[in-house]
């Protein structure tokens, strides 16, 4: 599928930079119902060869075509320029407006889950089974305590790795992936002050993971597509819990600002979080939130199927 508009891949990359930085949203959710996912994989697969037998022969106009490199420019234009420029404002309204913008990622995921089961192609019992087993590692993966890693050259370079891998599946968030492992903070702190070495290592370790998960994923789908979906439909249940706006603090620990984090958080009700914090657990400006994320996707959705580019698993 070659016929989305630079512009529109552009903003594309922008909504998924805006995801990844969010832990708890994939930006590979986002890549999903937006209908570039199976576009971008298959750009990916095609980059090494086309490097191998193209441009190191000197065809840069065929390389461009082989690896679809407008589409992976804009894309990546729309990423960057997204994580730079929103990671600070991402970063505030988490910290200022928790309940409300937590339930707006809870109704987008929602109806990404939605979206996603709805590409199955069979429907039978057997595909329970999968769902189940996504939903309690997705869920594992979210109960998870958040450790610090020295932040290394080595460090930096298997934590892009890793979380490029994780940023790839739709419900799988690359950023709790940083939160969990002690990398999320050095690596915000390192965008935010354009550390560029620093960078170069992270994006190094992206290139690696990404190139290494694409080609499964792909090999995945065309081999079993249903199980896949199915297993991705369960991740996004699990995660949800990563995303409930109210939380109970277990316990914190202190950053490397020498601020007090929360290191283990509970989902709560919120009549619970308003008895044992004192605030206004704000249910029906939540309530609305989630609305709006739920309506996003389905806006998207719509906007995808009156252009002819829905999002289909091929």
């Amino acid at each position: 599928m070659r016929d989305h508009h630079p512009a529109a891949v552009l903003l594309r990359g922008i909504a998924m930079g805006a995801a990844d930085i969010v832990p708890g949203v994939s930006g590979g959710t986002i890549a999903f119902i937006t209908g570039i996912y199976f576009r971008l994989l298959e750009a990916i697969n095609a980059v090494p060869g086309a490097v191998f037998h193209h441009l190191c022969r000197g065809r840069f106009r065929v390389f461009w075509r082989a690896c679809d490199g407008t589409f992976l420019v804009c894309l990546l234009a729309g990423i960057l320029s997204s994580i730079a420029t929103l990671a600070s404002v991402i970063s505030y309204v988490l910290v200022t407006y928790p309940i409300l913008i937590w339930s707006f990622f809870f109704g987008l995921i929602v109806a990404s889950v939605w979206h996603v089961g709805r590409q199955v192609r069979y429907y039978r019992p057997a595909l329970v089974i999968p769902v189940l087993s996504g939903i309690v590692i997705a869920w594992w993966i979210t109960t998870l305590s958040a450790s610090q890693v020295s932040p290394s050259a080595l460090a930096f370079f298997g934590a892009g790795a890793l979380a490029i891998c994780a940023m790839i599946l739709p419900g799988i968030s690359g950023s709790f992936i940083l939160v969990i492992i002690g990398m999320y903070a050095p690596v915000l702190a390192a965008i935010k002050s354009i550390d560029l070495v620093t960078l170069s290592l992270f994006m190094a370790g992206c290139v690696v993971g990404l190139l290494s998960i694409a080609r499964l994923i792909t090999w995945a789908f065309h081999h079993f597509h249903d199980l896949v979906l199915a297993v991705l439909t369960g991740f996004m249940i699990g995660a949800l819990n990563k995303v409930w706006p109210w939380k109970e603090t277990l316990s914190w620990r202190v950053n490397s600002s020498g601020e007090n984090v929360p290191l283990n958080e509970a989902s709560i009700l919120p009549w619970t979080f308003a008895e044992q914090t004192g605030q206004d657990p704000d249910i029906l400006l939540a309530m609305l939130m989630a609305v709006v994320g739920f309506g996003l996707v389905l806006l998207v959705e719509w906007i995808g199927t009156r252009r002819g580019h829905a999002p289909k698993a091929e």
